[in-house]
């Protein structure tokens, strides 16, 4: 009798007590967005990298393995739209860093708005917000989860990096103005800087870190996963006039444009996302709160140098000493299992073309604005109709409404299509409206389909060969759906993460969804991702 009397409070008690250990969410989840980073990082320089930051990733944590973009463009805008709704620019208007809008007669940024105006400095570079972005993002709907008592930040050099996975109802996003080298932010978000931000850009840290050399953190003999110092494929950080170690910083004119294209601009990255944690008390609240950092220098470094330069090889290491830094913070700050935490990136790089070549690989490069003057030559010398080409832009052309009469559209876009598949480069060439008859490789095709939003998107789409880009003869770019730019890294950190990797293919598009699954909250309106259920504990 005694003993069943016993035993009921006590199941009660267990039961209770599983029922909150199901529910208890992490004090913070951060989303950390390499800006650039090819999944092959992981291991290309892992000999080279301590213990405390990607190894520490990759051992206490887990990778899937196989990540990619299930879309075309891969940009930077794009990318990180997709990390955080969990969608595809069919759904979330975010077709690239730019567009061409025929309604407006121009090309429109992704984060513009007029209607905002810059907080922080006396340029224009904070007349920004997430409005032309449609969905919401897996920030907006944790704070739809708790009646918006969860606090939400967004941090990255770039304005697109902070402002588009913050989301529309986020508290702040700050991003750095490089006419000033500042911390700065929009009207959207707020009338003035908090104190805090003020006393860190008082500091000055940039002008501090170029008043001395970039010097490599080992010996450069150490680099052997890298080419040569001196390539005449590379290209400078501005104002410089060499490509090789060591860079005179100190030297240079614009400095707070070029300490972009340092490594020194993650740090400063990393120590305005702590100050952001610490005078913003995030992770004391009683809710999940969320900060979205992306590391934007290893973008300028990577578009400048190439993925097998040193500079790039060097960025890596000193960007993985910064993780190690930042997770050890985190363990201190909010108790090591107490966050979430992952890892990925919003795209990858090709290699330079004049390095595939040196190797006797087929690579090149061209230029869209030479494409679009050649098709509008062309048209008008067989059609009699000037400038019926817009623009080329994210490997799109974009018609001109406006010269073109609707008798002659159709032939308007056969001869584009006919001239373009002329190109050596270029595989082939399509009207976007009649995607569903165009054959090609349905993986292709599925990343074309995801990528076309008729609102913003061009008339013609156009493939080219792997190693083809548009851009110039140094350095290097990214856009397409080839593994080089569309396999990502993506790693798993901390609350509820058991440590392991699976080689299975996921995408971009369930990283919000998996979040989501975690802290039992509601999927972004257009998600279209699945949960990745191997890495729940």
């Amino acid at each position: 009798m005694i003993r069943k009397a016993l035993l009921v409070p006590v199941c009660l008690f267990l039961f209770t007590f599983s029922l909150i250990a199901q529910t208890t969410k992490p004090k913070l989840v951060v989303g950390l967005v390499i800006d650039q980073m090819r999944w092959d990082y992981l291991y290309r320089y892992n000999a080279l990298y301590g213990h405390g930051g990607f190894k520490r990733l990759l051992g206490q944590g887990f990778s899937n393995e196989n990540t990619f973009i299930p879309y075309v463009p891969t940009y930077t805008a794009v990318g990180h739209t997709c990390v955080f709704t969990g969608s595809v620019p069919a759904i979330t208007g975010i077709v690239g860093n730019n567009w061409f809008d025929k309604s407006l007669n121009r090309s429109v940024y992704c984060t513009e708005d007029s209607t905002s105006k810059t907080v922080g400095s006396n340029t224009t570079a904070g007349n920004m917000s997430p409005a032309n972005l449609w969905p919401t993002t897996i920030t907006d709907e944790l704070r739809l989860s708790n009646n918006f008592k969860s606090k939400v930040i967004g941090i990255a050099l770039k304005d697109r990096g902070a402002i588009l996975p913050a989301g529309h109802s986020a508290n702040a996003a700050y991003w750095y103005d490089d006419k000033v080298g500042k911390w700065i932010t929009s009207s959207y978000y707020m009338d003035n800087l908090p104190g805090w931000v003020n006393q860190f850009n008082a500091k000055d840290f940039p002008a501090k870190y170029m008043g001395k050399d970039w010097n490599t953190l080992l010996p450069i003999s150490k680099y052997n996963m890298s080419t040569a110092d001196d390539k005449p494929y590379e290209s400078t950080i501005k104002g410089e006039k060499t490509v090789v170690f060591p860079h005179r910083l100190s030297t240079l004119t614009g400095k707070y444009e070029a300490f972009k294209t340092t490594p020194f601009a993650a740090t400063f990255t990393f120590d305005f996302a702590k100050a952001a944690i610490e005078n913003e008390n995030m992770g004391k609240n009683s809710v999940p709160d969320f900060l979205t950092l992306s590391i934007s220098s290893t973008d300028y470094i990577g578009h400048a140098f190439g993925p097998n330069s040193i500079e790039a090889e060097d960025t890596y290491l000193r960007l993985d000493n910064d993780i190690a830094d930042f997770l050890t913070y985190l363990d201190k700050k909010l108790g090591a299992g107490n966050y979430l935490f992952f890892l990925t990136a919003d795209h990858g790089v090709s290699h330079v073309p004049a390095f595939l070549n040196e190797n006797r690989i087929p690579a090149g490069t061209f230029e869209d604005r030479d494409i679009a003057k050649e098709l509008n030559e062309t048209i008008e010398k067989q059609l009699g109709i000037k400038k019926a080409i817009k623009t080329v832009m994210n490997y799109q052309v974009y018609l001109n409404d406006d010269s073109i009469a609707v008798d002659d559209y159709n032939a308007v876009k056969k001869l584009v299509i006919k001239g373009l598949e002329k190109k050596q480069y270029i595989i082939s060439a399509f009207d976007l409206k009649n995607l569903s008859a165009t054959t090609l490789p349905s993986p292709q095709k599925e990343r074309i389909t995801n990528g076309y939003n008729p609102k913003r998107s061009g008339d013609i789409q156009f493939t080219f060969k792997p190693g083809y880009f548009d851009g110039g003869k140094r350095g290097t770019t990214h856009g397409a759906w080839n593994p080089y730019d569309a396999h990502i890294p993506l790693l798993w950190f901390g609350w509820k993460v058991k440590p392991g990797k699976s080689n299975r293919e996921v995408y971009m598009t369930d990283i919000s969804a998996t979040i989501a699954a975690m802290l039992q909250i509601q999927m972004p309106s257009g998600s279209v991702g699945k949960a990745i259920t191997e890495l729940i504990k």
